[in-house]
């Protein structure tokens, strides 16, 4: 009989995988999963120190979110939004606009993080089309950004290793730096300083009247190895879009929904953005959902008589699926039933606490944290800066360690992410924090 595994390598593409190594890998093949642990076809039990990608919240086969999904099954699993609208939908815009930054006020749905900001892209290039200022069509991105795979997302994207060889097919943007800064110790933590902003402020004071929108992972970019931003940054950049009448554009795709410790990372800073990118873990981590939040003025720079074609010409065949908003719907549910946030302040704290045991290890070089974000960057010497040979792919010996003690983690090069759910009990976030500590031990031997 054929396994799942031979099956596997015969039919399946996986996402950024390297295929020839992936028939010698003998990856778990998942089953099951239950609370913070995944489980394999074998019975095998894993912590799950990813979140299935950064987007499950409450674990994995949540009563009341296989209720709810349930309960929706049993009406219709999907109707189209063009032309029709549905409950669920409905239901959930209502509730995400009641807990998402003060003044945004309309939501349209669509897929995936990568569709969000590219709904979000167009929106902010038609809008200033239709409101006299047609000029605006350049955005800002910062370097080693990361907002998706598809190419108005890839356009604003700055890391080469994903991005580079598609730079024929995509639209120039205006790059900035990061201000990305050590958060480790926590007593010496960095606020904002001129030179972070500099290259910003000199952009816009040069080419404001043509830049559309600025866009940026708030505090934390995420696939670029959790770089983390000094204090003060999501702020003064507020300010500084305000002082130019330039679009600011948040991705929290990866930071939205309690990561950071808040349900939204601009909460921090008490920003409020132009337009709000949302996924991952809007559903639960249940089913494909996102949401691009705007303020009603932009909103209403799309309203008009039909033969002026003001619509926004956008949408997907899953756009506002009941299933997905049902089950939305339940997840807000939990973070106010579950009390989800101090539960997620408690175990920021636990794992503060436990960082200082990384930096004893002889080839960590730095450790960036934000919240329940964690980067663990390795190096072969770290007092000289110099870092593993890529084909020695260390992060990824460091995963295959922490699989065989039971924690499913990944590696963006050679920094260790980790990433839980948010609700991962004290015992397992200590149990995922020693096996990974145990495994960059045994990989860098």
């Amino acid at each position: 009989m054929t396994t799942l595994r031979e099956l596997d390598s015969r039919y399946l593409w996986h996402p950024f995988t390297q295929m020839a190594a992936w028939a010698a890998e003998e990856a778990p093949i998942i089953v099951a999963g239950e609370g913070s642990e995944l489980i394999d076809e074998g019975g095998r039990r894993y912590l799950d120190g990813v979140s299935s990608l950064w987007c499950n919240v409450h674990g994995h086969r949540h009563p009341a979110l296989d209720s709810a999904l349930r309960a929706q099954l049993g009406k219709i699993a999907h109707t189209t939004m063009l032309g029709l609208s549905n409950e669920p939908a409905i239901r959930l815009a209502e509730r995400l606009i009641a807990v998402a930054p003060a003044q945004l006020t309309r939501v349209f749905y669509s897929d995936s993080g990568s569709t969000a900001v590219e709904v979000a892209l167009k929106m902010a290039f038609q809008y200033w089309q239709q409101v006299g200022a047609p000029q605006r069509t350049e955005f800002v991105a910062f370097e080693n950004a990361y907002h998706g795979d598809t190419i108005g997302s890839v356009s604003l994207g700055g890391i080469d290793r994903f991005h580079q060889l598609y730079r024929p097919l995509l639209f120039d943007a205006h790059r900035v730096p990061y201000p990305g800064v050590r958060r480790w110790p926590l007593d010496r933590r960095e606020t904002l300083c001129d030179d972070h902003i500099a290259p910003l402020r000199q952009l816009l004071r040069e080419r404001a009247e043509r830049i559309a929108a600025v866009v940026v992972e708030p505090l934390v970019q995420g696939a670029a190895g959790i770089i983390t931003a000094p204090d003060g940054f999501l702020g003064e950049l507020r300010r500084l879009c305000d002082e130019h009448r330039v679009l600011l554009i948040v991705d929290e795709v990866a930071t939205g929904f309690g990561r950071t410790g808040t349900l939204f990372a601009c909460e921090h800073e008490a920003v409020s953005p132009d337009v709000l990118c949302l996924a991952k873990g809007i559903s639960g981590g249940y089913l494909p959902l996102a949401a691009t939040l705007t303020r009603e003025a932009i909103y209403e720079a799309f309203l008009g008589a039909h033969d002026e074609f003001r619509t926004f010409f956008h949408g997907h065949t899953y756009t506002g699926n009941p299933l997905a908003c049902a089950v939305g719907l339940a997840s807000l549910e939990l973070f106010e039933s579950e009390r989800r946030l101090e539960q997620v302040g408690a175990r920021i704290g636990q794992l503060e606490a436990w960082l200082p045991r990384l930096l004893e290890l002889d080839h960590v070089a730095e450790v960036r944290q934000r919240g329940l974000m964690l980067g663990i960057e390795l190096q072969l010497d770290v007092p000289r800066g110099t870092p593993y040979p890529v084909a020695e792919r260390r992060g990824h010996q460091v995963v295959i360690a922490a699989r065989r003690r039971g924690a499913v983690i990944r590696p963006l090069g050679d920094t260790i992410v980790l990433m839980p759910p948010l609700a991962i009990g004290e015992a397992e976030l200590a149990s995922l924090l020693e096996i990974t500590r145990q495994s960059i031990v045994e990989a860098t031997a």
